[in-house]
């Protein structure tokens, strides 16, 4: 278990922490403690890939795990924005939707001894989704406009990113019969 490996374990412990606080009503700072473990989770994310590259301690169980790890804290995040009436429930199925599909994908790839690691348009869509995640959290009126944009940015990227890993990886299916 090297540390980019930790640092994607570390992520994924941090989610449970993350929905008490968006959800509950302990204290007059829930949503102000949630949206900073988010950052920190989300920042876990940007750190254990460059450390991964740079120290060539690239794994399997990374590539398997770290996307897994991003899936979990932004669907968590997603859904309780739903229960909180921040972001519209369709937005949230068309983004789950395509993680179940490229969950399944890979499954089918690993069958076959591929791994699919992460492309750069899943890294961007990841990356506008957990910026949408911190603007709704942080509800800040003075940014709505901008909280929207980014919001129909991370579907769009999310859409994409989908188009993208099917087409590049359309030999994987024909692999698989």
């Amino acid at each position: 278990m090297n540390l980019p490996n930790k640092l994607t374990m570390f992520r994924v412990i941090l989610i449970p922490f993350f929905i008490v606080f968006l959800l509950a009503s302990l204290t007059p700072y829930d949503k102000w403690i949630a949206l900073v473990i988010f950052i920190i989770a989300s920042l876990t994310d940007l750190l254990d890939g460059k450390i991964a590259r740079k120290y060539n301690l690239v794994t399997n169980f990374g590539k398997f795990m770290d996307p897994l790890a991003d899936k979990l804290l932004v669907c968590s995040a997603l859904i309780c924005l739903i229960e909180l009436d921040k972001i519209p429930s369709w937005m949230v199925i068309v983004i789950i939707a395509r993680e179940f599909i490229i969950s399944g994908f890979r499954l089918v790839a690993s069958d076959n001894g591929v791994v699919i690691a992460a492309s750069y348009w899943g890294k961007f869509k990841t990356t506008f989704q957990m910026v949408a995640v911190c603007l709704l959290i942080a509800d800040i009126a003075a940014l709505t406009v901008v909280t929207q944009i980014i919001l129909w940015i991370a579907v769009v990227l999310t859409v994409v990113s989908l188009t993208d890993y099917l087409i590049k990886n359309k030999d994987v299916m024909k692999e698989s019969k």
